[in-house]
């Protein structure tokens, strides 16, 4: 057997403990949100944008790829934002509905988060289960997908929420902000 890939994407699969570990990362690392963005082309002029995050700076790089690799989907994007770090940031991110729904979701319903990010896919996975239900087709829905955003992640009030005239200004709306 070769000792040098013991650690490489190749071998997650037989390592035992590797969800464990994928678990604690994100609890560290990671972040589900959920936006609403103003969208002329949908029907209802906003569009929600579930968003599956993790981010480690350039030198650690490595284990993005792991996580792509594991799970099948998302892609890897530099954030040449430093902020507080001496390198570029790095994020893997999943946005399709369908790699949330089928890879994503399944994995921490199996593999449960244990901080309070737990709180967080659990509202996550509530939107999701709203789309499916193509419950944001509607105002109603949309109203109900922007108040459970708006409890995650210490966001400010959704302006969605402030106007019944929402849908109708021009505005982008991020529930992230």
């Amino acid at each position: 057997m070769d000792g040098e890939n013991l650690s490489g994407a190749g071998n997650q699969q037989e390592r035992p403990g590797f969800e464990q570990w994928i678990v604690g990362f994100v609890d560290g690392e990671g972040c589900f949100s959920i936006a609403l963005f103003r969208n002329r082309k949908s029907s209802l002029g906003w569009q929600v944008l579930p968003d599956f995050v993790v981010v480690q700076g350039k030198k650690s790089i490595n284990v993005l790829y792991e996580l792509k690799e594991y799970f099948g989907c998302g892609g890897i994007y530099v954030n040449r934002r430093h902020d507080n770090h001496r390198e570029d940031l790095y994020r893997w991110n999943v946005r399709s509905q369908a790699d949330l729904v089928t890879r994503i979701i399944p994995f921490f319903e199996q593999y449960p988060l244990r901080t309070a990010k737990k709180d967080e896919f659990l509202k996550f996975r509530e939107v999701l289960h709203m789309m499916i239900r193509r419950e944001h087709l509607s105002v109603d829905g949309l109203r109900r997908i922007a108040e459970v955003a708006q409890t995650m992640n210490h966001r400010k009030p959704s302006r969605f929420l402030e106007s019944s005239e929402a849908i109708r200004q021009p505005t982008l709306l991020d529930v992230k902000s």
